[in-house]
């Protein structure tokens, strides 16, 4: 199990633009990604902040989907919209 959080501070007023690309970039990866299997988008108190989580197979799945065309078409269309981008990444421990 692989996971991803990221965090977008938007740009004043691109909120209402920003989050209809992302909830199809993420039904899109869901749909079309064997390797992701999970991929919330969620809105923080402050509504110019956008949360995701995702859940990849692994890091190689994480890879796929970001040289996928959806998701190259999707950062390229919310680039200007973006103030701040914050991305982490966890493997999971084995126990």
């Amino acid at each position: 199990m692989f996971a991803v959080t990221v965090t977008f501070t938007l740009k004043p007023g691109t909120t209402d633009t920003f989050l209809p690309l992302m909830v199809e970039n993420a039904s899109t990866s869901l749909r079309e990604e064997p390797g992701c299997h999970q991929f919330d988008v969620c809105l923080g108190d402050d509504p110019e902040t956008v949360f995701l989580y995702e859940v990849y197979e692994d890091a190689a799945a994480f890879g796929v989907h970001l040289e996928s065309p959806h998701f190259k078409s999707f950062d390229a269309a919310v680039a200007d919209m973006i103030e701040a981008k914050a991305v982490h990444q966890y493997s999971e421990v084995i126990r």
